[in-house]
């Protein structure tokens, strides 16, 4: 019998090898699934001593049944999948993975400004529909000299500075917790959210999903930006009110919207986002490249070793969870 028993509630990748041939090290047996209700989490993983999890809630009624557990370590950047709060009231440390697909999400955001801003798939449709039209595309604007506003500055919008500098994008951020002399290193300027939505051509969605975050981005917000302006979203679908952002493109509050994440995923079929031509839509795939999967996985299954072994994580989230375990 293994020494440990970790369990993965549910994953979207090729295959486990990365984390088998982790956990080789510390005897720890691998007991996955594809769970998709609490019920289902619970019941693989009450008597776990560390959890995987990717994309299935792990509510407090989940954590609570977790009775041997040390870790839960989040495939991922964002931990909105699980109740910290909770997790930190049960002793469980909670683990992410900041620094994966930094490349691939910063490179999937400029993707989606030039698609929207250059109306490639607009085109692309159109022109597969028989019409060949310029005049069908008209308005378009120069790149160079536009401003791009970043919401968040963190590592992947720190990635995105010299990829959009390199189009002409003069850039300026909102950040309350990064000081000025970080952002102005790299040529941004940090200022508040009320200028960056105003001045900004197009603005660049990257916060985390919080209680305070939650609809950022809703009338009160999309009415303050230009007529002209771009909003592009590679962060957390809730970051964005739908019917707001809908009402928004088809009023022409704004003029365009390139979204890799929406509210509900997958978006239902009758959902209004698929019926605007002034929109770019791709299924949460701004993480992905092959590289970027292992990774993840990697980095991810590392910390349940070290927590398994008795050693500190290198990405702890919930570190009030430390007081609980003096």
């Amino acid at each position: 019998m293994a020494r440990y028993i970790v369990a993965v509630t549910d994953w979207v990748f090729p295959n486990l090898e990365p984390e088998r041939k982790a956990l080789q090290e510390i005897d720890a047996e691998l007991r996955p699934a594809q769970c998709k209700t609490p019920e289902e989490i619970i019941a693989l993983a009450s008597d776990a001593d560390a959890v995987l999890n990717c994309y299935a809630k792990m509510p407090a009624q989940v954590i609570q049944s977790l009775k041997r557990c040390k870790i839960i370590a989040r495939y991922g950047i964002g931990v909105d999948t699980i109740d910290l709060k909770a997790a930190t009231e049960a002793g469980i440390m909670v683990t992410n993975v900041p620094d994966y697909c930094v490349d691939e999400v910063s490179d999937h955001a400029m993707a989606l400004i030039l698609a929207v801003a250059r109306k490639i798939c607009f085109s692309d449709a159109m022109v597969k529909r028989g019409q060949w039209s310029m005049k069908a595309t008209v308005p378009m604007y120069r790149l160079r000299g536009q401003k791009l506003g970043l919401v968040g500055f963190g590592k992947i919008p720190r990635a995105l500075v010299p990829k959009a500098q390199s189009f002409g994008f003069s850039v300026m951020a909102f950040d309350p917790y990064v000081p000025a002399q970080v952002a102005e290193s790299m040529g941004v300027r940090l200022v508040d959210m009320d200028t960056l939505l105003r001045e900004s051509d197009v603005v660049s969605i990257h916060a985390p999903l919080t209680e305070e975050t939650r609809w950022m981005f809703n009338e009160d917000t999309l009415r303050k930006m230009k007529k002209t302006a771009i909003l592009v979203n590679t962060s957390r679908g809730p970051l964005v009110k739908e019917s707001a952002l809908v009402q928004a493109l088809k009023e022409g509050w704004i003029a365009g919207a390139g979204l890799d994440v929406v509210e509900n995923e997958p978006p239902p079929p009758d959902s209004e986002l698929l019926k605007l031509e002034n929109i770019v839509l791709t299924p949460h795939t701004g993480f992905y490249s092959e590289e970027s999967l292992v990774e993840l996985q990697t980095k991810a299954v590392a910390e349940v070793v070290r927590v398994l072994k008795g050693e500190m994580p290198l990405n702890l989230v919930n570190k009030d969870v430390l007081n609980k375990l003096k």
